[in-house]
């Protein structure tokens, strides 16, 4: 291993490591997720001065990545991960995509080759602003110690307003131990804003003349009062709401005026229903491509319905959708303004919001299926969803096991919905270790397939003797693919069967319980236990691979 250049401080708890570590610790960060490496060694030493800080040591840059994001979505303030250069950072580069996708505010910490050697393609060098330019709301790359501190300062700034996102700091590792001043700046929130009385008075005269409204609620409701704002409001106008692609959890899906998932398989009937609104307030969505089913509702460029779209954010309201009413706005003050405006509904909303609910129910009806070749994974998750308790996390992978949560588990916050908006695999065993160290107890859903992706980072939760609830579906398939397959070339399967490892040797190698579950008759006992245990516990179930395909 070569030796890395740098220059001894005179005092080594003033360091710039120090400082960058003092402005995260100043704005609420309270635990950085790393799998440590030279080019970032002064940053390494620097942690220890901060015991305040939770140091989580992970197995693989992608792990360590998922959990951060999960972790920004759950504080509401940047989630932070370390890594070293190079193959360091193109590990971590899918929390990169994940945090972008998923509108969460992520600092990613990246050693960096020396000063004096960058752009001469160093070992293990990389320019990172062209790596990660277009998905990165801030790539910098500081070359002089005093930078560090104020790098970090606007990395909390600018990961956290207008729409959330990634930034990608990149530390050369010879700018990290001189002694430097120590700011504790602390960023303060913009104020939020509302427009202007006109257009708050015909937004709500517009309201209250629609006959089928509907609200289409993202997810940037889920920070703060949100959620009540959101309940306060639907309420008070008596308007049907239905949440974005999996945003579950931002309205009580057992609430009569909940309406379903704008999501990626919406029976044609429920869509055709929800064309028929005349007024559409999109409430902290982007509406992107899946909640607008291909962009087909609301129509591109100008929507048929009446459109308000409110997002704090001027490149997401009007990107896609030509909106009558631009609110560049916070949805949460939006939503609270309305509701003191509430004036008498028009008599036809009750029907409708009836309709749409019973739309949604036949829908969330759970499967009654008695497959030849394995386990009904979706009888597992409705044995989850009877046995949750009110404070539960579902920590989801990406895969079809998923499919069942997302179109039948009745979610009400606090019970939390940990999904990848990304779709990325291997997102799951990450953010239930991130979910329960934030003291929630969690149920990680994972698929065969995505378990061996980042499923290592179990020892942690083994570790640190978190309550979380891990269940494998093993199905030997990447079933997800094999459905395309099944669709697009009938009986040519390529590229999607698994042979899988002795899942519960593997389990218990790490310190876990663990169980098989073969039949029906086992779920119920097993996800008793699960959910009732101190520690970890690992489910793995022979899921049916046939009830799932086409």
């Amino acid at each position: 291993m070569r030796a890395i250049p740098f220059a001894q401080p005179a005092t080594m708890s003033q360091t710039s490591s120090h400082a960058l570590l003092n402005v995260l610790a100043a704005n609420g960060v309270d635990r950085v997720f790393l799998v440590p490496g030279e080019s970032y060694l002064g940053i390494l030493d620097a942690l220890v001065d901060f015991p305040q800080i939770d140091t989580v040591t992970c197995r693989h840059e992608g792990g360590a990545g998922y959990m951060a994001v999960a972790d920004g979505r759950l504080a509401g303030r940047p989630g932070v991960a370390l890594v070293s250069r190079g193959p360091g950072m193109s590990n971590a580069a899918i929390a990169v995509h994940t945090a972008q996708q998923d509108a969460v505010p992520l600092i990613m910490i990246v050693g960096q080759v020396a000063k004096k050697d960058l752009r001469r393609e160093a070992f293990q060098e990389i320019d990172y602003q062209k790596m990660f330019g277009s998905i990165a709301k801030w790539v910098f790359e500081p070359t002089e110690p005093g930078q560090l501190a104020e790098a970090a300062f606007k990395a909390v700034r600018l990961a956290t307003t207008g729409t959330p996102g990634p930034v990608v700091l990149v530390i050369p590792e010879d700018i990290q131990q001189q002694e430097t001043e120590q700011p504790e700046w602390q960023a303060r929130g913009h104020a939020a804003t509302l427009p202007d009385a006109r257009t708050m008075d015909d937004l709500a005269h517009a309201l209250q003349r629609a006959q089928r409204p509907l609200v289409i609620a993202g997810g940037t409701l889920e920070q703060g009062e949100g959620r009540a704002a959101l309940l306060a409001l639907a309420q008070a106008w008596a308007l049907p709401v239905a949440v974005s692609f999996r945003r579950h959890d931002v309205f009580p899906n057992t609430h009569p005026q909940y309406v379903g998932e704008l999501g990626l398989a919406n029976p044609a009937a429920q869509i055709a229903a929800f064309e028929e609104a005349d007024f559409i307030l999109a409430l902290g969505t982007r509406l992107g491509d899946i909640p607008t089913q291909g962009y087909a509702f609301p129509a591109l460029p100008q929507p048929r319905q009446v459109l308000a779209h409110c997002y704090p954010d001027p490149h997401i309201v009007g990107l896609n959708h030509a909106a009558d009413y631009g609110l560049v706005c916070s949805p949460e003050a939006l939503a609270q303004a309305l509701a003191l405006r509430a004036g008498p509904a028009a008599p036809e909303r009750q029907a409708w919001i009836a309709r749409l609910r019973a739309l949604h129910e036949a829908r969330a009806a759970w499967p009654q299926r008695t497959p030849q070749d394995g386990v009904d994974f979706a009888a597992v998750v409705h044995s989850v969803a009877r046995q949750a308790p009110a404070d539960l996390a579902v920590c989801l992978d990406a895969g079809t096991f998923a499919a069942p949560v997302y179109r039948h588990f009745p979610f009400v916050y606090p019970q939390r919905l940990m999904s990848p908006i990304a779709g990325a695999m291997g997102y799951g065993v990450p953010s239930a270790i991130a979910t329960a160290l934030r003291g929630q107890r969690a149920v990680c859903m994972v698929g065969d397939g995505g378990l061996l992706m980042t499923g290592n980072e179990m020892i942690l939760a083994v570790e640190r003797r978190l309550p979380i609830l891990f269940i494998v579906s093993n199905n030997g398939s990447y079933a997800s693919i094999r459905i395309h397959q099944e669709r697009h070339y009938p009986g040519r399967v390529s590229g999607t069967a698994l042979n899988n490892p002795d899942f519960l040797a593997l389990a218990r190698a790490y310190g876990m319980p663990a169980q098989r579950i073969t039949e029906a008759a086992q779920i119920d006992e097993a996800i008793a236990r699960g959910l009732a245990a101190p520690g970890p516990v690992f489910i793995e179930v022979a899921s049916s691979l046939g009830s799932v395909l086409p």
